[in-house]
């Protein structure tokens, strides 16, 4: 037994938050600003307040903390930046076609890409920026994803599986791959033949052909991931739910399954942390998963991973690595060849057995976390076997459980939840993923709410 699943053995119960197009520097890079990115005396790789993109006039724009005491900080950048695969490759390495095998990218198109981007766009805040993409939320300004990033641990070299968009992300965070796909255009339009965006057997039939428990649960409507696979277009209602539900499990019944898997909700009015969805609100859609948690009977034996499917076109400062297993040997869409990880998303590991101030990485030589690592963590713990070669290669996480015994405090203790200033620019507007919903259930693939 390795040393991940021998600690791993001591959870009973995974649960998965995973939002919306957010990096990592976005959220989270300037968490340990104040004490030069050394927590503890251990290397955090966040931002300096330093770091730049070219302005495309001869200039540059430097990242800066956003002032959220001011009206629309909570809608920043203010505009849907590029979240596409060729507009992520003009963000990373200055071009929209990149070769393979790719050069090294620079992370030097943010700018530029979001000056291209966002005239384009609808539900743009009226004095938007190209600037306003090198915006970082600073820990104020977030208190409760930083405070449980502080209070238990961050991954702060924790990768999106593929430079893209949400739902080839989201089909390799739950079933190893895309199947080719790298645009969410593609996989709605296979959803519309097939019925499923993903023709592939997903973590959620390998869990019930073992007899394992698992639940998917949306905010306030049937979630959209049971359109994606035919495992869980299948399978019976007692495997979805809605928030209340997950609630009423988590801290009243203490009935939770093995694996939880929750959607925020989709609309620009909701609180998926979407630009230019509210990003208070999705504080407070935090909070309220891990109060649930936290207050439930199944606390000490639950690990909770908050996570964002992709980076969705806001700015980070490290280049995504090479190196990635492709689930097969397939050139997918846009001949693109999935050997290359996407941009660094936040996200945050709880568990009372989690050492406060932990900086949760894999060792140098190792493949980087990815979503995938999620399915590798879910194999170690229950046996269950490998979906493709990109889940088999990953790492888990198990070694960020090092505590002997259950923490009894409360990281959140008085903590606030911020409330947004100003009026979002997009709520009129109809969201992108609730365009990609609403489709579904017209086409009879989700049931209608």
């Amino acid at each position: 037994m390795s040393s991940d699943t021998a600690l791993l053995s001591r959870i009973d119960h995974l649960v998965v938050l995973m939002l919306e197009n957010r990096s990592f520097d976005n959220m989270l890079g300037f968490l340990y600003t104040d004490q030069g990115n050394h927590p503890s005396g251990r290397p955090f790789e966040g931002l300096t307040g330093a770091e730049s993109n070219p302005d495309g006039n001869g200039g540059k724009v430097t990242v800066f903390p956003i002032d959220h005491t001011k009206s629309g900080a909570y809608f920043m950048p203010g505009s849907v930046p590029g979240e596409e695969y060729h507009r992520v490759n003009n963000q990373l390495f200055g071009s929209q076609q990149v070769p393979t095998p790719a050069p090294e990218a620079t992370n030097e198109g943010f700018v530029t890409d979001f000056a291209q981007i966002f005239p384009t766009r609808q539900g743009n805040s009226p004095d938007v920026t190209a600037s306003d993409i090198m915006g970082c939320f600073p820990p104020e300004a977030l208190p409760v994803l930083s405070g449980l990033a502080r209070g238990y641990a961050v991954c702060d070299h924790w990768y999106c599986s593929v430079p893209t968009q949400t739902l080839p992300n989201r089909g390799f965070a739950l079933a190893g791959t895309s199947l080719g796909l790298v645009s969410d255009r593609a996989c709605q339009n296979q959803a519309k033949t097939d019925k499923v965006m993903f023709n592939t057997d997903s973590i959620f039939g390998r869990l019930t052909h073992q007899g394992i428990g698992w639940v998917i649960y949306g905010y306030n409507l049937p979630p959209l991931t049971k359109a994606n696979f035919p495992d869980t277009r299948g399978a019976g209602d007692q495997h979805f739910g809605q928030f209340i539900d997950f609630k009423h499990a988590a801290a009243t019944e203490g009935s939770l399954p093995a694996f939880t898997f929750l959607e925020p909700a989709w609309k620009h009015d909701g609180n998926s942390q979407h630009p230019n969805d509210d990003v208070a609100s999705g504080e407070q859609l935090i909070l309220d998963v891990y109060n649930a948690l936290r207050t439930g009977p199944d606390w000490a034996k639950t690990l909770l991973v908050i996570t964002y499917d992709e980076h969705g076109g806001c700015y980070d400062h490290v280049p995504p690595p090479a190196g990635a297993a492709p689930p097969d040997q397939k050139a997918g869409e846009a001949g693109f060849d999935f050997t290359r990880f996407g941009v660094r998303v936040p996200t945050v590991l709880v568990s009372p057995l989690i050492a406060r101030g932990t900086v949760f990485n894999v060792p140098g030589d190792s493949v980087p976390l990815d979503h995938t690592s999620v399915l590798k963590t879910i194999q170690q713990r229950w046996g269950v076997l490998p979906l493709t070669a990109r889940d088999e290669a990953a790492p888990g996480i198990g070694g960020v459980l090092t505590l002997d015994e259950p923490r009894d405090d409360n990281p959140l203790d008085g903590v606030i939840v911020p409330v947004a200033k100003g009026e979002n620019p997009a709520r009129a507007v109809t969201s992108h993923l609730e365009t990609v919903y609403n489709d579904l259930v017209a086409e009879h693939v989700l049931p209608s709410a």
